[in-house]
């Protein structure tokens, strides 16, 4: 890289800066969101993600358990102002990060602002621009009504693989309402390699992460082998949903020991179960 770059984002909340500026800091391990490829260092032994208050805090990885003195440095603390301001400067690169607590209508806008100086490298210093809008809108925005502790994704996550995969995606998203870790990726298939190769696409559904890539070179593309079964909360308003937004209906729904459910497949021909979820499922 031969020239300084500034990289930004910005998110709306609707809380004040002070308290986005809190929730912001001392909530990061609730807002920072668990996945294979979330983390900077041994993502198998992160136990907690922390930022300590005041110039010269560090923001960490702390690995294998809370109390102990195993971690990995992200960041280093320059400026600290509650409710208006908080700098970093990246351990991991050449970032540096400003984040600024804007009091605007309604709550908070909240602008991520990353600067890398000529010669220096980004070695994952301005993801924060890319998590923040989705990770911490969405905590702000549910916080108030769920419990305060860290929910790590399931032991067993799915693949699914798509000759289409960035409009698989989007029918996912917009017929079966599943809901995406990040924005999708714009644009056609096929996606242009980043970086890093092709976009990652991920969902969660409860606490279970479901993958979406393309189709390996070879692969059959037949959809009916494996048929993933997924509990939604009202299994009625889903079935309508598909059916109207184009899935093709395998089976109504019917009678299942214990349960209802009901098939559909989507644009690929892939076979989806949809089973209604207890009040206890998350």
């Amino acid at each position: 890289m031969s020239d300084a770059q500034v990289v930004c984002s910005e998110v709306e909340v609707a809380v004040g800066p002070a308290e986005a500026f809190s929730v912001f800091t001392e909530e990061m391990d609730l807002w920072w969101v668990r996945g294979p490829i979330n983390f900077y260092g041994d993502a198998g032994r992160v136990v907690e993600i922390r930022c300590e208050s005041g110039v010269g805090g560090r923001i960490l990885e702390v690995y294998d358990r809370k109390d102990g003195t195993n971690w990995l440095e992200r960041a280093r603390i320059t400026v600290w102002e509650p409710g208006r301001r908080l700098c970093w400067d990246s351990s991991v690169d050449d970032v540096v990060t400003e984040v600024r607590f804007e009091s605007m209508s309604g709550g908070t806008r909240v602008v991520v602002e990353h600067r890398i100086p000529a010669g220096g490298t980004d070695r994952g210093g301005t993801a924060w621009s890319r998590v923040v809008p989705p990770w911490f809108g969405a905590w702000c925005a549910r916080r108030d009504r769920v419990p305060h502790e860290q929910i790590d994704i399931a032991r067993l996550a799915l693949a699914v693989h798509y000759v289409r995969p960035a409009a698989a995606a989007r029918f996912l998203a917009e017929v079966f309402g599943f809901e995406s870790v990040d924005s999708l990726p714009e644009g056609e298939d096929p996606l242009p390699q980043g970086d890093h190769g092709h976009p990652w696409i991920e969902f969660r559904i409860g606490n279970s992460a479901l993958h979406i890539f393309p189709l390996e070179p070879g692969q059959d593309p037949g959809g009916g082998t494996h048929v993933p079964w997924v509990y939604v909360d009202d299994l009625q308003a889903h079935f309508d949903r598909a059916r109207h937004g184009g899935a093709t209906i395998i089976s109504e729904i019917h009678p299942f020991p214990g349960s209802s459910i009901y098939q559909a497949a989507d644009l690929e021909g892939n076979r989806w179960t949809f089973s209604q979820a207890r009040p206890t499922q998350r």
